[in-house]
């Protein structure tokens, strides 16, 4: 596909079919995904594919869970308030209760991970936590994994939940304790379409020169 027709149609797939993804593209997404940039050349990412169905079942109930908690503590602190009458709000939602409800629905489950072991100095007290540039050094590679599974018409969406069950879920796929969940994307064949998707114009998001003087060609 055209890059930008990629970019134009990449949104949110969070209903997949049930048909498995060949080993082949998965390969070929994770090869786009470690062509990204990071800080020093590091390459400090790794994926865990999850395809084996007890795997996927046994997160997919921490996520359900995860959903829940993250759901009522919402709810009590209307925290939504600013955004819940927008018109994608309740599609939005709807699709999100979906994949909370039956995450192992998707056929691969990718976990991303960050190694703070490679990132030296960029890395914080005891590589337990990172400033900004360790997570410019994996997020690149992550954004480019949506990318390619779009472009071979695979399903993706960008999940972080796993941080309310993270110690469980290093657990479960024997994760070191330097390494960092930063991401879990399932893929598979979308149920749903793809875009095109719609967003605010350049003119209503960038500056020229300085803050307030719309970017405007």
């Amino acid at each position: 596909m055209d890059f930008f027709a990629v970019v134009d149609s990449l949104r949110a797939i969070r209903r997949f079919r049930s048909e498995p993804v060949p080993d082949a593209l998965i390969v070929r997404i994770l090869a786009a995904a470690s062509r990204a940039p990071s800080a020093r050349g590091a390459e400090p990412w790794w994926f865990v594919v999850v395809r084996d169905p007890q795997r996927r079942a046994a997160i997919s109930e921490r996520y359900r869970r995860a959903w829940e908690t993250g759901q009522d503590m919402t709810m009590r602190a209307d925290a939504d308030r600013d955004i819940s009458t927008s018109p994608h709000y309740a599609r939005m939602m709807q699709a999100a209760a979906h994949l909370a409800s039956d995450l192992a629905e998707a056929p691969v489950l990718i976990v991303c991970c960050l190694d703070h072991r490679l990132l030296g100095p960029i890395a914080g007290p005891e590589g337990l936590r990172s400033p900004v540039a360790a997570y410019a050094s994996v997020f690149p590679a992550v954004q480019n994994l949506l990318l390619a599974a779009r472009a071979l018409g695979i399903g993706s969406t960008l999940t972080t939940l796993h941080t309310l069950f993270g110690p469980e879920l290093k657990t479960l796929l024997d994760i070191p304790p330097s390494v960092e969940v930063v991401a879990i994307v399932p893929l598979g064949y979308p149920r749903d379409r793809f875009g095109p998707t719609r967003r605010k114009p350049v003119e209503a998001i960038a500056f020229r020169d300085r803050w307030g003087v719309p970017f405007t060609a």
